[in-house]
């Protein structure tokens, strides 16, 4: 069942979004962020968070605050407000669900949960990492890792073998950084949105196999 989902507490960030129930209350759950050129809308998310729902895990699918304040446009200097909302909307899913919570995103909503999770190692029990920015395309130099080595909570990472933000290799030395345990699932052909009309039903599948497979570890 998916729902409309808004949570404005008093001096606390904004969660809105959509909640994938499972029906499961005792179940695991997941908050699923975006990346800086999309919203909880886009079609990655929209449907993993179906496809997830129907094997029994709740997805709380959210805008960052930085989509909140503006519709279009990428994110301007807001990481810490943008992460805090994460933090936020972790603690939110809590009081919907008695299993363990994890934190995903896309690229930049991937980014921001690494970065938080390595302040706050307990803030999710895990990480669901899609098309991690590694560097900006063209920019190999620039890499996004400086957080990695402080990194203790489990990820996994989903990456395309055509993504310009980081080749498989790049990403998979850079996992070398991280103390915490890792798992890299490389998807052969795939660029940085993983999914397009032709492959979706086949690339959802392989991400919520391996991601359920994950959670049995």
């Amino acid at each position: 069942m998916t729902e409309s989902f808004l949570d404005e507490a008093p001096n606390q960030s904004t969660v809105s979004g959509f909640l994938h129930r499972a029906e499961d209350a005792a179940g695991n759950g997941l908050v699923l962020t975006h990346s800086a050129g999309g919203n909880c809308n886009s079609p990655l998310l929209v449907g993993l968070g179906e496809a997830l729902c129907s094997k029994g895990v709740t997805v709380l699918r959210c805008d960052l605050p930085f989509r909140q304040s503006r519709p279009h446009g990428p994110p301007m200097g807001s990481a810490e407000k943008d992460q805090e909302g994460l933090r936020r909307a972790v603690q939110v899913l809590r009081t919907q669900m008695k299993g363990q919570i994890y934190l995903g995103g896309h690229s930049y909503g991937g980014r921001m949960a690494t970065m938080l999770a390595a302040r706050e190692p307990s803030v999710a029990d895990g990480l669901l990492l899609l098309s991690y920015p590694l560097h900006p395309p063209r920019k190999p130099q620039q890499l996004r890792t400086a957080h990695f080595p402080h990194l203790r909570t489990p990820a996994l990472f989903v990456h395309g073998t055509r993504d310009p933000f980081g080749s498989p290799d790049e990403i998979q030395g850079a996992l070398r950084l991280i103390p915490a345990e890792t798992k890299l699932v490389t998807v052969e052909g795939a660029g940085h949105e993983l999914i397009r009309k032709t492959n979706q039903p086949r690339m959802l599948d392989l991400i919520v196999a391996e991601f359920t497979e994950w959670l049995r570890r």
